[in-house]
């Protein structure tokens, strides 16, 4: 694994570009091995549970931070639950975990999913606005892991360079940045990132940071995912 401090030159992208890097380019990660320090518990007066059948719209709204938006992409949630939970409704169901508030209502999200290749991926991690900062997000990955075998392991997932709080979540877990040019079947931007998050994330965060090639035949196996997989 090679650390970050001294891959990305401070190039100085225009405005424009910085906002197409901000929100179309991919990112992914791989951990073979949680860091198992970076664990924490649920904080008090919440609790965790599975998403049961009924809340199904539940979950679809979380992803959006208000409900203009969650109606608006109602229509692309569904279509991503037909496509690739609905075959395995009952896996999903058992996997896709909430933390819900004293009243019982979900306010955090994420589940751990294996895709065809036989590879575990992490999927969904949101947490609701009103309830950001109060530890939930680390507390349900750390939840998630925790119980996760350890034949369950490496674990992928994708993300965005927008996503920076989540990069650095995942990151203090023992994810590790993927260096390959092409996963399954989108390209790895990791180059082209890189000067943007070493502008834009704490330079601690950033300095923390690792990237690595994939372990062999992983990138292979993953070719012939769709790109709703993972």
């Amino acid at each position: 694994m090679r650390s970050l401090r001294d891959q990305a030159a401070p190039v100085q992208y225009p405005l424009r570009m910085m906002a197409d890097i901000q929100g179309e380019e991919h990112l992914f990660m791989l951990c073979e091995r949680p860091n198992r320090a970076a664990f924490t518990p649920v904080p008090d007066g919440y609790h965790v549970r599975a998403c049961r059948p009924d809340e199904l719209a539940v979950w679809m709204d979380m992803p959006f931070d208000n409900k203009d938006d969650a109606d608006m992409y109602r229509g692309f949630m569904q279509s991503y639950f037909d496509r690739v939970y609905a075959s395995r409704a009952d896996l999903f169901f058992a996997r896709c975990t909430f933390v819900c508030d004293h009243d019982d209502n979900p306010v955090a999200t994420a589940f751990i999913w294996p895709i065809s290749a036989g590879i575990s991926t992490f999927h969904w991690l949101k947490v609701v606005r009103e309830h950001e900062g109060r530890g939930l997000g680390r507390a349900i990955v750390s939840h998630i892991m925790q119980a996760t075998a350890e034949s369950d392991y490496p674990m992928l997932l994708h993300t965005h360079p927008a996503s920076q709080r989540a990069l650095k979540l995942y990151s203090d877990f023992g994810f590790a940045l993927l260096s390959d040019p092409v996963i399954g079947s989108r390209t790895n931007d990791l180059e082209r990132c890189l000067p943007f998050l070493r502008r834009t994330m704490p330079a601690a965060a950033f300095d923390a940071l690792v990237t690595r090639r994939a372990p062999e035949g992983i990138v292979t196996m993953l070719q012939g995912e769709g790109e709703a997989e993972f």
